[in-house]
């Protein structure tokens, strides 16, 4: 959890933040999540069941953070098997640069534990509520494939569906009766394929301008060639 976060990573932790529709406009991470409430958020997005929001209460005094802090620790990282410690907290609720980030990378990845386990607990139940039951068992199992191949980058004829206008459709737009917690992991799969998109999009634009450098450059080689060949001719006219 100490550990620094290298350039990529921090991209990919930022665009997953992003993707999370909080209570508060996200303007400087470090200040923003100081105080422990969008934390609480976060995984309130994701598993909803394990926070209650209420008990969270936004705040600039230090004494109100720790508090926020420690009932995280107790109440919902606990049952994550995550621990933020105690000096690492007061360096968060200090707005200490670089301190946030890794610890939210390392909720990310307890919160991705989380939801996988709670979606196989699910496709190893024998009985299913009256929706689930009108879903064949191997539909359910489909769909965990899709998202681990889509994942995984590779193209699946059965993902094709979920992909309109080039942009991922929604697994709640899909599958409108799929048990809620198997969704809340497909969406967490979604929300890390989005990522990897705007990261190949970045990376095509960069391509993009390096091959244009790389134009001009030829360019330049042209005309300096040409301009001393130029003076070759003149040399051996004389």
């Amino acid at each position: 959890m100490n550990r620094e976060l290298n350039e990529q990573e921090l991209q990919d932790l930022y665009a997953w933040i992003d993707k999370i529709p909080l209570s508060r406009p996200k303007r400087h991470i470090t200040r923003d999540f100081s105080d422990g409430v969008m934390a609480a958020e976060v995984v309130k997005y994701f598993l909803p069941k394990l926070v209650d929001l209420h008990n969270y209460i936004s705040a600039n005094s230090t004494q109100q953070k720790l508090s926020n802090w420690n009932l995280l620790n107790r109440k919902v990282f606990s049952k994550l098997n995550f621990h933020v410690p105690e000096d690492t907290v007061k360096r968060i609720v200090l707005n200490t640069a670089g301190v946030i980030e890794p610890v939210l990378s390392t909720l990310r990845e307890k919160i991705d534990v989380k939801l996988k386990q709670t979606a196989e607990n699910i496709l190893d139940l024998e009985h299913y509520d009256a929706t689930s039951q009108e879903k064949p068992h191997t539909e359910i199992r489909q769909t965990e494939a899709i998202c681990v191949a889509q994942t995984a980058g590779e193209t699946i004829k059965d993902a094709k569906g979920k992909i309109k206008n080039g942009k991922l459709q929604h697994t709640a737009q899909i599958y409108p009766d799929m048990d809620p917690p198997l969704r809340l992991f497909l969406q967490g799969k979604e929300q890390a394929i989005m990522a990897l998109q705007e990261t190949v999009e970045i990376l095509q634009m960069k391509v993009q301008r390096l091959e244009h450098l790389v134009h001009l450059k030829d360019m330049r080689i042209e005309d300096l060639v040409r301009h001393l060949e130029i003076y070759k001719a003149k040399g051996n006219a004389r």
